[in-house]
């Protein structure tokens, strides 16, 4: 296991999957100011990591405003969850009255710093890894591109980006029409 310092993130170490953990856990003010350890994939073949070390920055740097700017794609998330569990027979876990309260169900998980690319030549992202209480076992996966802003909330795949599927500056879509009273 080899380590090395990264700017913002101090001391990290090589894991056993061949990506680096930040030794101690940092303050990550969009996520509240929890403190996370960081993940970075990849970083070894980076072919620019004074772009990956701009973006953990960037990330860093954020206040919650951006977080709560993203909550009404995520609560279409919880809705179009709503609505499968209903249309399955299945009991909704959580009720949740509307945007401003999704984030009290959501526990924040790992966060990973990864450029996107089949040869690691396109953009850096930030993802994060959530639970949610309306979805146990897809959980919610957070992206911000270039560590400034989401770009994709949904139920976690490993994507870094929608892939046309949403509108241009959609992070969510809505799949279904509106579930009536929750």
């Amino acid at each position: 296991m080899t380590g090395m310092q990264i700017p913002r993130l101090g001391p990290v170490t090589e894991d056993d999957v061949e990506r680096y953990r930040t030794d101690e856990p940092v303050p990550v003010p969009v996520l509240g100011g929890g403190r996370f350890h960081v993940f970075l994939d990849g970083y070894d073949d980076d072919p620019d990591r004074d772009e990956t070390h701009a973006v953990i920055g960037a990330f860093l740097d954020l206040d919650a405003s951006v977080l709560r700017a993203a909550a009404p794609a995520v609560y279409d998330y919880y809705l179009d969850t709503v609505a499968d569990l209903r249309a399955a027979g299945l009991e909704v876990p959580v009720r949740i009255g509307g945007p401003d309260e999704v984030f009290d169900h959501v526990r924040f998980g790992e966060i990973t710093v990864v450029r996107d690319g089949a040869e690691g030549d396109g953009p850096v992202y930030v993802s994060i890894e959530c639970e949610c209480a309306w979805e146990p076992e897809h959980g919610l996966q957070i992206v911000f591109r270039a560590g400034r802003s989401v770009t994709k909330v949904g139920p976690y795949d490993g994507d870094l980006t929608t892939d046309g599927d949403t509108p241009s500056g959609t992070p969510y879509a809505r799949r279904t029409g509106n579930v009536g009273a929750l």
